[in-house]
């Protein structure tokens, strides 16, 4: 069954649930990616395993989010698979270890390198945001005996890495005696997967598999740096992301021409700096591919970058490390870039003093930092010195969850606060849609008109909720699918 309210109370009696699936995150909203599986079939046990474990982003209350997530039993995991390496899907998993999970985490290699980065940069942001708000509201908190203390530490993170074990795409392996599981290439970012999973069930004299996928989240297909996601054609149970599925990207000609305008008024008529939160992991790696065609083809001058993010210049050093896992194109184009480093000259940013100086400059430079959200890191303070000057730029080049200050700049606020001080927007701001690392609408339809049937069962995931319903609505109309639900937070489904 689905839920009670959609199954004839006399099927309940006739069918037995071979699984549960309870829904800890991104159920109607963007962040926090946790699905917990609990099969209730097989001679081999009952296995209870996790997929994602994300960090919820955006908004005040996100801290106590994550601070009440995971409240399921972590002990009596029998493992973690995990789709890639952002932190709305990645970033409570050393809260996961300190809360007494010590069980293997299942990734693919790039997905392993990148969390080795960003785990450890997670844990080191909670650490000290902990102590700056300990320091900076101690005697209220003192008043009240309350300290705010961090997710986790970077021991915590440190503990949780060595759990990783790695799995190549397409490669199948077998997490629990009833279970086979493959990972195929989602195009999202550098180590992003579809997750396959195969679940065996004993059905009297005879062994069935129940195939459940999980579409982690989708490229957008025909974008540069990564391949497109692989195909899939057949599911028992599907999640499906639906971050942009009510709406559609802007073609890359389109997109092209936008930035060539925003590049052109800023540092050319104005004299200004453009200033782009760019996510770390995806995001800063194809902004530098597209400023860097760009340049090339005549389109923009030589141009001076600056990645002011130890993380993303980390990410940007693994991306090189993985070129078997990026299209012929980007190959093709970092070759040309290393013949001409002066078209553009990109500096890579890791001490604090060398973003600081920066702050400095008071035209010509392109600064990309992170977060990709503008909620923390070091983009903020590049946003204090420059939001104010009606000569820059800030160019938002992703989604940016409800809540998050990137989320007002869009929708048009006129100040914001940062580091305690209310800061006027007079700075031009740029919504660059059509570089988005997610699938579109469009291109979320005709991912899964390839499946050959449709799934018994389908859950819209991982969009805020009218978004996820809109899109469960396209699927009813577009594709005829039927069982479509979009899940709310904590809630449970027996699959029978």
């Amino acid at each position: 069954m689905l839920d009670q309210d959609q199954c004839p109370k006399a099927n309940v009696k006739h069918h037995l649930a071979i699984m549960r699936i309870t829904f800890y995150g991104a159920a109607r909203e963007v962040t926090g990616s946790c699905y917990l599986v609990e099969a209730a079939t097989g001679a081999s046990g009952k296995p209870r395993f996790l997929v994602d474990c994300g960090m919820f982003q955006g908004g005040r209350e996100s801290y106590r989010k994550n601070l009440a997530a995971l409240g399921f039993g972590v002990r009596q995991l029998d493992f973690v698979i995990l789709t890639h390496a952002h932190l709305d899907h990645s970033g409570l998993l050393p809260r996961l270890t300190a809360l007494g999970y010590h069980g293997p985490i299942y990734v693919t290699p790039a997905t392993a390198d990148l969390l080795q980065v960003m785990l450890l940069d997670s844990a080191h942001i909670q650490e000290k945001e902990a102590e700056w708000e300990n320091r900076h509201f101690h005697g209220r908190h003192s008043r009240r005996g309350w300290e705010r203390a961090p997710l986790y530490t970077v021991v915590q993170a440190q503990a949780c890495l060595r759990q990783l074990q790695t799995i190549d795409y397409a490669v199948e392996f077998s997490p629990h005696a009833a279970i086979r599981c493959r990972f195929r290439d989602a195009g999202h970012i550098l180590g992003s997967a579809i997750l396959e999973i195969g679940l065996e069930e004993q059905e009297r004299t005879r062994v069935k598999t129940r195939k459940l996928v999980f579409s982690g989240d989708l490229g957008q297909p025909g974008r540069p740096v990564l391949r497109d996601p692989e195909i899939v054609r057949e599911a028992d149970v599907l999640l499906i992301e639906s971050t942009y599925g009510n709406r559609l990207h802007k073609s890359l000609a389109a997109t092209e021409d936008e930035l060539v305008e925003a590049f052109e008024a800023t540092l050319l008529r104005k004299g200004g700096n453009v200033i782009m939160p760019a996510f770390s992991v995806g995001r800063t790696q194809e902004v530098l591919f597209v400023l860097t065609d760009l340049v090339r083809r005549g389109r923009l001058p030589p141009l001076e970058i600056y990645v002011d993010s130890p993380m993303a210049v980390s990410a940007t050093e693994l991306t090189m490390r993985h070129r078997d896992l990026l299209d012929d194109e980007t190959r093709a184009l970092i070759t040309w870039q290393r013949q001409h480093p002066e078209r553009p000259r990109i500096h890579y940013v890791r001490d604090v003093e060398a973003s600081m100086a920066l702050n400095q400059i008071r035209g010509g430079a392109v600064i990309i930092s992170a977060s990709g959200m503008c909620d923390a890191g070091r983009i903020k303070y590049h946003l204090q010195h420059n939001l104010s000057r009606r000569e820059c730029s800030v160019l938002i080049t992703g989604f940016q969850a409800a809540g998050t200050l990137g989320r007002r700049l869009v929708e048009g606020a006129r100040s914001v606060r940062l580091f305690g001080e209310e800061v006027a927007v007079r700075a031009d701001i740029y919504t660059i849609g059509g570089l988005s690392a997610h699938a579109d609408r469009d291109a979320l339809v005709s991912w899964l008109r390839n499946f050959t049937k449709p799934p018994q069962h389908c859950f819209v995931v991982h969009g805020e909720a009218d978004t996820a319903a809109t899109f469960a609505s396209t699927l009813r109309e577009s594709l005829h699918w039927q069982k479509v639900v979009v899940p709310q937070y904590e809630e449970s489904f027996d699959i029978t």
